[in-house]
């Protein structure tokens, strides 16, 4: 199979993958505040176009369908960062990189509320968010030239970004609050710094 195939072949699994999240966001949205319990695997699948063999070959559970795309959107994160220019500063390339990967487009309010108002799929969503740590800790490390092995400043910024992330879209969910999403997480993220790496490798 040449590379154009295999290109192919996964935009084609990621829009399956997509279409399936999304049906099953929008099912439980219309469910009401139960909507997770009271949505079959059947209804979902129907929904995306797909079979019921389908479903199961891409989610073990609703939940995980419901969440995929905050967990896609962490998978990202170390990319994004990867992606901002090599000279741009730290808190400026973090800030930067999150809210492009993060509100591009703004979060669906309706279904971030669903998913931060019902339990499991609040625990599903916390391991999504929790995803894009790894791909963090190495993209900082690469930027401080720090060693994540000895240091402990790339795997802490890392935690502490993701934590801001779910933060800001708590607060952002708040009655009264007016503010973009962006404008949210920008004011999560300042809090994470001024972190500063340490200033040269260490022994231990």
């Amino acid at each position: 199979m040449n590379d154009d195939a295999m290109d192919l072949r996964a935009r084609n699994k990621q829009a399956t993958r997509e279409a399936i999240s999304h049906a099953a966001l929008r099912l439980a949205i219309e469910q009401g505040p139960h909507g997770l319990a009271l949505v079959r695997v059947h209804d979902i699948a129907a929904a995306a176009g797909v079979s019921s063999r389908t479903y199961n070959n891409y989610f073990s559970s609703r939940a995980e369908a419901i969440c995929a795309f905050q967990a896609d959107q962490s998978r990202r994160a170390g990319q994004a960062l990867r992606s901002r220019p090599a000279g741009e500063p730290l808190d400026q390339a973090v800030i930067a990189a999150m809210i492009e990967l993060y509100t591009d487009p703004e979060p669906d309010k309706a279904g971030l509320r669903m998913i931060m108002s019902t339990p499991e799929l609040e625990g599903e969503a916390l391991k999504a968010f929790t995803m894009a740590e790894g791909p963090l800790v190495e993209a900082i490390a690469a930027r401080t030239g720090t060693d994540p092995g000895r240091d402990l400043f790339p795997a802490v910024t890392a935690a502490a970004i993701a934590g801001a992330i779910r933060v800001a879209g708590r607060h952002w969910l708040e009655p009264g609050n007016t503010d973009s999403f962006a404008t949210v997480l920008r004011h999560a993220l300042s809090c994470v710094f001024p972190a500063t790496p340490p200033e040269g490798p260490r022994d231990r």
